[in-house]
C-alpha cells in the first residue's frame, strides 16, 4: 500500500481555475481495521490518528482552509457551508473547500463552465433515490442552466459488487422507469445495481450531460479503496473541491 498514491486526480474538463482530488486509502496514521488514510472522526478511529491524516491531507494538497466536514445523513440537504447536516457542499466563494466522505457510497462533483460555482456531494442509493443530485444541480445560480455544468463520478461500489434488495430498485423505478436498466437480477428478491449509471440517468434529467468518472470499484480494488460492505469497521476517503483564490 505505501508504494501506492495518496490521492486521485479526476479526469474531468473542469475550468483551470478548479480544484479537485479524492483521496485513497494510501499512507496515513491510521491502524488496523482503519489502516492507512482514514479522514472521518466518526468510525471509531484513534482521534489523534484523524487529526494527523487531515493535517497530512492539508499539507499534501496545499488546502486554502479547513475543508467545510458534513454530518452526512444519507438524505438530500446542500449546505451553502452553513450548516453540517447534509450530504451535499456547495459554495461560490474561492479558498472554500466542499468536502464529502464515501467508503462504497458515490461522490460526485460538480462544477459550471465558468468555474465560479462547485459542489461535493455524497449519493449513497438512499440520497440517489431522494433526489440530492437534482437538489445539488438546483443549488448552483439560477443564471446557469443545467447544461451549463459538468460532474465527476468519483470512487465508489461497482454493479459487479452491489447486491440490493427488491425495495431498492423499486425506490428508483417508480421515479424513473428507465433506472431498470442499471439492475441486473442476481438471485430470486436481490439485484445487482449500478450506481454510476443511476447517477448519470438523475443528472441527464435535469439537463446535466457532461459527465466524466465513474469507472471504479471501491469493493474490488482493495489496495486503494475503503469499502464499507467489504469491511464495516473501516474507514473513510475524502473527495474535494474549491475554486483557486
Amino acid at each position: 500500500m505505501l508504494d501506492q498514491a495518496p490521492f486521485l486526480l479526476p479526469d474531468w474538463p473542469a475550468p483551470a481555475s478548479i480544484r479537485a482530488y479524492t483521496t485513497t486509502r494510501c499512507g496515513g496514521d491510521s491502524v488496523l481495521p482503519w489502516d492507512g488514510f482514514n479522514l472521518a472522526d466518526y468510525v471509531g478511529d484513534d482521534p489523534d490518528h484523524v487529526a494527523a491524516n487531515r493535517q497530512a491531507l492539508t499539507d499534501l494538497i496545499g488546502l486554502p482552509s479547513e475543508p467545510y466536514w458534513l454530518d452526512q445523513t444519507h438524505g438530500t440537504a446542500v449546505s451553502r457551508l452553513d450548516t453540517r447536516a447534509a450530504d451535499a457542499a456547495y459554495t461560490a466563494h474561492p479558498g472554500k473547500v466542499c468536502v464529502v466522505l464515501s467508503a462504497d457510497c458515490l461522490p460526485v462533483l460538480l462544477t459550471n463552465q465558468a468555474g465560479d460555482q462547485v459542489a461535493a456531494v455524497h449519493a449513497g442509493w438512499r440520497g440517489l433515490a431522494a433526489g440530492i443530485l437534482e437538489a445539488s444541480v438546483a443549488a448552483f445560480h439560477p443564471t446557469d442552466g443545467a447544461g451549463e455544468l459538468m460532474a465527476w463520478l468519483g470512487p465508489a461500489i461497482s454493479q459487479q459488487a452491489f447486491i440490493v434488495g427488491d425495495q431498492v430498485r423499486e425506490a428508483f423505478v417508480q421515479h424513473q422507469s428507465q433506472a431498470a436498466q442499471a439492475f441486473i437480477a442476481d438471485q430470486p428478491g436481490t439485484w445487482r445495481a449500478d450506481l454510476y449509471q443511476l447517477a448519470r440517468q438523475r443528472l441527464q434529467a435535469v439537463g446535466v450531460n457532461n459527465i466524466s468518472g465513474g469507472d471504479y470499484c471501491t469493493y474490488t480494488d482493495t489496495a486503494r479503496f475503503y469499502s464499507y460492505r467489504r469491511a464495516s469497521q473501516t474507514g473513510r476517503m475524502a473527495t474535494l473541491v474549491w475554486i483557486a483564490s
